[in-house]
């Protein structure tokens, strides 16, 4: 019944606004500038500024999960018409499978955006990191640390590009993506996010990844296709201590501004819509309340002119404990320059909050005032005002082959081959497809989850194929199989006919005895999915049973060729010398065919590693240039064919 109560609440609300929207537009009483499309943007904005009410800015401030408006007990459309909210985001939860249906919620929440006094659209936003990873049967690519192995700004370009029209197909009008860091730590849970740790090709992928989902001029080019993109996390979040997501970066100004800095430099010259403040601090000041480097220097020396916007729950994560102090959260935060706030759920309270801190002069208006305009110049740029309602138009590109075949050419041009033959004259690669037998080994073999990684499907990623949702209950996973292509199906795809495929998903001691006339084996293994704090690593260590996976086929007398699934080097120099051959796929994505094209020949191996391969983690941080320089492969390793 709650179903049903929803669907007819959901129609109710767009037939009684859908009279009033089209009333709005129609029935112009004289000239209104913000509303001339033929008028410049800043006039536009300025205009706008001096019409709005105190809760009018505030709301324009304030971005909330959209569950606040789809409830199960139906839609609350208060959140718009009553708080003015005036943006909204899809959590890494909110997984969609119908393009239409989220086409219909976007559209019923802009009109009632559009119902207010002043008719200012909503903006909608969603994490989109490697493709539109929280929907079913989007484009996933491979993350951005697979991406920094190809060295190919054009592919990184035309993937941008896809990530755009996937997002905007689905009513969305703002990823929050790039990820521009450049991680120094591979013990960082988030260092698959970055594109080296080399801040050139950061930059490199940085403009072109910006070319794709914004297109090449300020804020938006083509409102159909492109989007509004997110910079993120200023500043320096991938050179915390210790690699420990959230924690202190501690640096000279040599470091920031010659490392961590100069993607952002490149992002703020290309246009970029908006920047994400970090949840790190530097030099002991949390980014969330840094004003010295989101007012003076983003805003002040690089002239940035979009808006900042917190992390999820960000400026509460200000004190210690997370929201110790939030009217001191909100204060701190707003003064020294957030501009919207990611307040997923307590809205409410987070605007009567700063309400007071206006009204009472702790916050000046001026900095409301320069808030709101950041955030109205995004939104008339990028043509919400003109174009705020989402079209169906784009459903037919979504997922389509000539888009999965661009993630296809992605993960071929992002492996890397690190070893070849114990000699020159043995080499392995490319391995011939007709032979009587050959074995693949390894649970990530068949995983497509695990080949994803995290920010798939769910925060976390997930497990398996993620069509059973009894299953994996406890993770939230949807209904319905995400399509793509294993690492395995894409082998048995290539290999001829007449070979006989055998996978054992988790190799014994007896394995390598009873398919001893096998003529070689692929050894699946690597990292289980993670984000965040929680991928943060110590050890380094391949996942459980890896390692025995490892030693129960490579070494057994048959040659063994491993590929590593992974998001960051791995600890392996113990292993190395049992391995005939070894090969580092990263996270793949859904286009697993894309493994099997190299390592049979079909294309040649051309990447090249984005970041140093450590021998142990005593080792670390270690980064290509330092003075103590002792790598199993050094940055920009690879073997090529």
């Amino acid at each position: 019944m709650a179903g049903v109560r929803s669907f007819f609440l959901f129609a109710a609300i767009a037939l009684l606004f859908a009279g009033r929207y089209g009333d709005a537009t129609a029935a112009s009483r004289g000239y209104i500038k913000y509303k001339d499309p033929k008028a410049a943007v800043e006039d536009r904005v300025e205009d706008l500024l001096t019409r709005m009410t105190l809760p009018e800015k505030l709301g324009q401030m304030c971005q909330v999960d959209r569950f606040n408006f789809s409830t199960p007990f139906g839609p609350q459309p208060e959140m718009f018409t009553k708080y003015m909210i005036g943006s909204v985001l899809s959590n890494p939860y909110d997984t969609g499978a119908n393009i239409s249906k989220r086409v219909e919620i976007a559209n019923i929440m802009q009109k009632l955006s559009l119902s207010t006094r002043l008719g200012i659209p909503m903006l909608y936003a969603i994490d989109a990191v490697h493709g539109h990873n929280t929907f079913i049967n989007a484009t996933i690519f491979p993350h951005n640390v697979g991406l920094g192995a190809t060295r190919d700004p054009e592919l990184v370009k035309k993937i941008g590009a896809i990530t755009a029209l996937e997002v905007r197909a689905t009513g969305i009008a703002q990823a929050f993506a790039p990820c521009v860091a450049v991680c120094r730590d591979p013990r960082w849970g988030r260092c698959y996010e970055s594109y080296s740790e080399d801040p050139k090709i950061v930059n490199m992928m940085t403009e072109s990844i910006m070319d794709g989902l914004q297109g090449n001029a300020p804020y938006v080019a083509d409102f159909q296709t492109k989007l509004a993109g997110c910079a993120k996390h200023f500043v320096g979040d991938g050179g915390t201590v210790n690699g420990i997501n959230e924690n202190n970066t501690v640096v000279d100004k040599n470091t920031l501004f010659n490392v961590h800095m100069p993607p952002f430099e490149t992002a703020v010259k290309k246009g970029i819509a908006s920047i994400m403040a970090s949840y790190s601090s530097l030099n002991g000041v949390k980014m969330h309340a840094n004003r010295a480097m989101l007012t003076d220097y983003l805003k002040g020396t690089l002239k940035f002119q979009g808006f900042v916007i917190s992390d999820w729950l960000g400026i509460d994560r200000i004190t210690t404990p997370p929201r110790a102090n939030y009217t001191y959260s909100i204060e701190a935060s707003i003064n020294a320059g957030i501009d919207m706030v990611m307040v997923p759920w307590e809205y409410k309270e987070f605007l009567e909050k700063l309400t007071n801190l206006v009204n009472g002069g702790y916050i000046p208006m001026s900095r409301i005032d320069d808030a709101v305009r950041r955030v109205l110049r995004v939104k008339f740029s990028l043509g919400l005002f003109e174009n705020p309602m989402a079209e169906n138009t784009l459903a037919t590109e979504f997922g389509s082959e000539a888009h999965r075949e661009v993630a296809r050419e992605a993960v071929r041009k992002s492996m890397v081959l690190l070893k070849n033959g114990k000699t020159d004259k043995d080499k392995v690669v490319p391995l011939p497809k007709k032979v009587k037998k050959i074995v693949v080994a390894g649970a990530h073999a068949n995983n497509m989850g695990w080949q994803c990684g995290g920010f798939t499907l769910t925060w976390q990623g997930f497990n398996g194929t993620g069509e059973d949702i009894a299953r994996n209950k406890a993770m939230h996973l949807p209904t319905g199989k995400t399509r793509g292509t294993t690492i395995l199906d894409g082998i048995l795809k290539t290999v001829d006919p007449t070979t006989e495929v055998v996978y054992v998903e988790e190799p014994n001691q007896d394995t390598a005895k009873l398919h001893a006339d096998a003529a070689y084996t692929i050894v699946v293994v690597g990292e289980a999915p993670y984000a965040e704090t929680r991928g943060d690593s110590t050890t380094l260590n391949m996942a459980e049973p890896g390692p025995d996976t490892i030693s129960h086929t490579c070494g057994s007398g048959m040659k063994c060729v491993v590929v590593l699934v992974t998001g960051r080097p791995l600890v392996i120099e113990a292993y190395i010398d049992f391995m005939d051959a070894v090969a580092v796929a990263w996270l793949p994505g859904t286009e697993g065919q894309g493994v099997a094209d190299v390592l049979f020949g079909d294309h040649p191996f051309t990447g090249t590693l984005p970041r140093t391969w450590m021998k142990s983690v005593s080792q670390l941080p270690m980064n290509v240039g330092d003075s103590t320089y002792d790598p199993l492969f050094p940055f920009g390793f690879g073997i090529t064919n």
